[in-house]
């Protein structure tokens, strides 16, 4: 069909008032533009072209066949439907809220007609038939029918505006309120009228070929037919009108009466040729004339399509479906061609060099020619691009099978496609195989081993026997979070199979050798920690000379004088230095409380010890930092030497 309504995708607005309609091109199309519309309102498809309304903005915006969006009109009001003329050149919009119809060029969007439609409610829908343009309006119990002539001159005295064209003879009680309009470019002057708002499901069909609206069929029986109408399709090729996408009910005779129907949905549009378009749930379902199985199905995400159309040629369906952010205006292409079901079954593992089965089916709702072909490809680490197999033939029950020796282990994926043909879209599967491959040697010294702050320590890792791949990489990861790990060496290791790298241990380091592995061998990853101490000395003052006591030399102080003893280590955010004390005293010495003190961030910390005030005192202090006790664990734990102090007179 090339115009349908949409009251129920605003009616779906409005329920989800904070959605939008996003109209967006296919996959493959980043640079093209996108717009959005927070309540949609009216769909017309031509040669070219979608147009669709946006009531909420007053907008009707335009996209290719691909729904890249190639024009936009503002300043419309809340535009309830669109229609186009007949010759695909006027885009008519209903306007509620100003009560008009108006004409805008279909190249351009731009204005070249108001009509003003003298009524307090409408117009609100519309269909293009006979040259007229007919719209529905009106209240509850006061529904009826108006056209525009677009042909009439107001300057000779013609209003090309009539209210009132619903027939008063064979109509009934008339219209409950503003009908959906429908009309098909293979059924020319023909207007089915599908009643709204009541449950009575009041049926219309109008032979408007003269101009003048005339009843072929009326049907206001309650419930005999439906439960109240939400979609109205006139079918091309039959004396049919399909309702809510699954009744068909035939005319003939000047009544309606049950001729079928499809599986249940809830709206459709009907194509040329009298294929379907079905909204059901979460797909939309296209079924050939009086089908009781789809031709195919397209998945509309979590929720159910607000609307389908098709193309005037049926080459693609347009569905307004809502995504993540909104709306969506979504082409469903290749709508004809039925879709394959295709399966792949390999088995989960299999050892490397050894021969395993694959297995499969192929099936149809539509029977697929006999004796078809499958193509397979292999993708492995040998061949990552993929290595085409022999073909496979499969049998009349549709099942197929091959056998296939992998010789590259790890993740081999067979592919299995079907090209498709003329009723058929083409098909693809594939099923993963975990091969197997052999664990190589490797190892990495230095393990457990201490080192002094600063010290470049050579790391070497030995490879063993491998099928390709002869790089190995050696990482470093430092202690702490404020130095990331990092690759120190990548390279082919030696003819022993070695390859080395330095690391300066300034901190307890984590060393990594990697093998990534190749088609016969398995990566593997080898971890070794190896520790640094930190750098940390001592500096007295305020002695007046050193001397030997015995062997040891000592700092002399006179007894009122308090020593400075300054350390230096290796700063660290949040570090301390523990301070270690001890006495001399009957012959051996005796430690003190140890304290800790903060290091500046220059690395150093000043104690003064305090003066005994008196004579022949001897004792000895000493800087440590204490892995996890000093304030982090960045570095292992460092004794610094003993510094002697010795008061005298």
């Amino acid at each position: 069909m090339r115009t349908r309504s949409i009251s129920t995708a605003t009616a779906l607005a409005v329920l989800f008032s904070s959605a939008a309609l996003t109209v967006v091109t296919t996959a493959g199309s980043a640079s093209a533009a996108t717009a959005v519309l927070s309540s949609p309102s009216g769909l017309a498809v031509g040669a070219e072209r979608v147009f669709v309304g946006d009531a909420a903005n007053g907008r009707i915006l335009a996209t290719d066949h691909n729904g890249t969006l190639v024009d936009t009109g503002t300043g419309f009001g809340d535009v309830s439907d669109l229609a186009l003329s007949d010759d695909g050149l006027t885009l008519y919009a209903a306007v509620p809220s100003s009560h008009e119809v108006v004409a805008l060029d279909a190249a351009t969007l731009d204005v070249k007609a108001r009509y003003p439609v003298a009524t307090d409610t409408g117009p609100r829908h519309l269909a293009f038939s006979a040259g007229k343009v007919w719209f529905s309006y009106g209240d509850q119990w006061d529904g009826d029918l108006g056209s525009v002539d677009p042909a009439a001159d107001p300057a000779s005295g013609t209003d090309p505006v009539a209210l009132a064209q619903l027939p008063a003879e064979g109509t009934g009680s008339g219209l409950w309120g503003q009908a959906l309009l429908d009309t098909d470019p293979l059924r020319p002057g023909l207007l089915a009228v599908g009643e709204t708002g009541d449950s009575t499901g009041t049926l219309a069909l109008l032979d408007v070929s003269s101009g003048t609206a005339k009843v072929t069929a009326w049907h206001d029986a309650s419930y005999a037919l439906n439960n109240g109408v939400g979609d109205i399709d006139l079918v091309p090729g039959a004396d049919q009108v399909l309702v809510n996408g699954t009744d068909r009910d035939a005319f003939a005779n000047g009544t309606f009466t049950k001729a079928g129907a499809y599986p249940a949905g809830h709206k459709a549009d009907v194509g040329a040729g009298g294929l379907v378009a079905q909204v059901a749930g979460t797909k939309v379902a296209v079924y050939r004339p009086n089908a009781t199985r789809p031709l195919r199905t397209y998945s509309t995400g979590t929720q159910p399509a607000a609307e389908v159309t098709w193309a005037p040629d049926a080459s693609r369906i347009f569905a307004v479906v809502q995504g993540g952010t909104g709306w969506t205006l979504k082409p469903l292409t290749q709508p004809t061609l039925n879709v394959p079901a295709l399966t792949v079954n390999a088995p989960t593992s299999a050892p490397r060099a050894k021969k395993l089965a694959v297995t499969g089916r192929i099936s149809a709702t539509v029977p697929l020619p006999a004796g078809i072909k499958l193509s397979v490809t292999r993708t492995d680490l040998e061949s990552p691009n993929g290595r085409t197999l022999p073909a496979v033939t499969v049998k009349a029950d549709g099942t197929y099978s091959f056998s296939d020796t992998p010789y590259s282990g790890g993740t081999v994926t067979y592919k299995v496609s079907y090209a498709g043909d003329s009723a058929h879209t083409a098909a693809s599967a594939s099923d993963k195989v975990a091969v197997s491959r052999a664990t190589p040697a490797l190892t990495l010294n230095n393990n457990g081993k201490v080192y002094g702050y600063g010290a470049d320590v050579r790391f070497t890792a030995h490879l063993g026997t491998t099928y390709k791949n002869r790089k190995v990489e050696i990482w470093a990861d430092p202690f702490g979070t404020d130095r990331p790990k990092r690759l120190i060496r990548s390279g082919t290791v030696n003819s022993s199979g070695n390859l080395a790298a330095t690391v300066d241990m300034a901190r307890d380091t984590t060393v990594y050798a990697v093998f990534k592995g190749d088609s016969r061998y398995k990566p593997r990853t080898l971890k070794v920690t190896a520790y640094a101490k930190v750098r940390v000395s001592t500096a007295v003052s305020r002695h007046y000379r050193t001397g030997k006591i015995g062997s040891t030399t000592y700092h002399w102080f006179h007894k009122n004088t308090d020593p400075l003893l300054t350390t230096t280590m290796t700063y660290y955010p949040g570090r301390r230095q523990r301070f270690d004390l001890q006495v001399y005293y009957q012959g051996d010495w005796h430690p003190l409380d140890s304290e800790y003190f903060a290091l500046g961030t220059a690395g150093r910390s000043a104690v003064s010890l305090g003066a005994p005030g008196e004579a022949g005192i001897r004792a000895r202090m000493r800087s440590a930092y204490i892995n996890g006790s000093s304030g982090d664990s960045v570095n292992s734990t460092t004794y610094g030497v003993w510094k002697y102090l010795y008061w005298s007179n």
